[in-house]
């Protein structure tokens, strides 16, 4: 089985009330190709760089398993570059800088080898670009999972309708299942949204974890308190990485398993927001990961006496 993962390879510059870097390599994508990594290959990614992105990271990418044949790379061009400060309770944060550069010419096109995935993963992009990535599947995927975000339901809900209506697994904030569903009751929230066309919903609500639904099931998990949270930029990349890996890996879309890919998707966040950027990803141990995923077990994991 393969994956195809559509979205941003960038650069970005990140202030935290515990330190800010420079440049460094960012972008949905990215994220998403290292956290997946861990649990299955190839990742197939479709994206587009300039000229001036760092391709020793390109290539330290190929080495963990993904596929870049689908990376345009507009030599003339410079990357996708964005910069943000984020508060103290590291739940909000402020724009600074948003250059779009070479991602205002983004196409994306499939090549024929990516066509007859089983899995695909379209990231926060604009709705148009996903529906024409879904149109470019020869047959369609096992499972399409999408990651939005409020800035598209805000300028183009008809268009963002017309995709969440083909796609089996969509992906919001609870912020952004309020708006899209008009309730604050993230139930009823749910319940309308499933009506949309999507099978499954999953609300990602931060420091208080995610919640999923399909039909009348609902399966909501903790998130892992952590001493050190560092940096919270591409944590929901990560973790959409580590659950769509984990469902290629086993092949089962059952809700039971998915279910176990919100708890590998979850464990994957925590140790992205533990270092800048993608640092942590980088160099995680198959033991490590098994004990991340048994401490969001052990949370959940009791006894109640008859």
């Amino acid at each position: 089985m393969s994956i195809v993962v559509v979205g941003t390879m960038a650069f970005d510059a990140i202030k935290t009330p515990f330190g800010q870097t420079d440049k460094i390599i960012g972008g949905a994508a990215t994220y998403i190709a290292y956290s997946a990594s861990y649990f299955h290959k190839p990742i197939n990614l479709v994206s587009i760089v300039g000229g001036d992105f760092d391709f020793a990271e390109m290539e330290n990418l190929k080495s963990r398993g993904a596929d870049t044949t689908g990376v345009e790379i507009k030599q003339d061009g410079k990357s996708f570059f964005w910069s943000g400060s984020y508060h103290m309770d590291m739940n909000s944060r402020d724009t600074l800088i948003t250059d779009l550069n070479v991602l205002t010419e983004f196409n994306p096109i499939l090549p024929e080898s990516y066509q007859n995935s089983e899995f695909l993963l379209l990231g926060n992009i604009d709705p148009n670009l996903q529906l024409n990535v879904i149109n470019q599947m020869s047959t369609r995927p096992k499972l399409i999972v999408l990651d939005t975000m409020n800035f598209w339901m805000d300028i183009m809900m008809d268009t963002f309708l017309e995709v969440i209506a083909k796609v089996d697994v969509l992906t919001i904030n609870d912020s952004e299942a309020r708006q899209l569903s008009g309730e604050y009751s993230l139930v009823k929230a749910a319940n309308k949204i499933l009506a949309m066309g999507p099978k499954y919903l999953i609300i990602k609500k931060g420091e208080n974890g995610a919640l999923l639904f399909h039909g009348n099931q609902v399966f909501s998990a903790p998130a892992l308190p952590l001493e050190d949270v560092f940096d919270p930029t591409g944590a929901g990349d990560t973790f959409a990485g580590g659950f769509i890996g984990h469902l290629a890996k086993t092949g089962d879309i059952s809700f039971d398993n998915m279910k176990r890919a919100i708890i590998y998707g979850s464990a994957m966040a925590s140790f992205c927001v533990e270092k800048f950027g993608t640092e942590r990803l980088k160099n995680l141990s198959e033991q490590e990961i098994a004990n991340r995923v048994q401490e969001f077990v052990k949370l959940t994991n009791f006894d109640i006496a008859s």
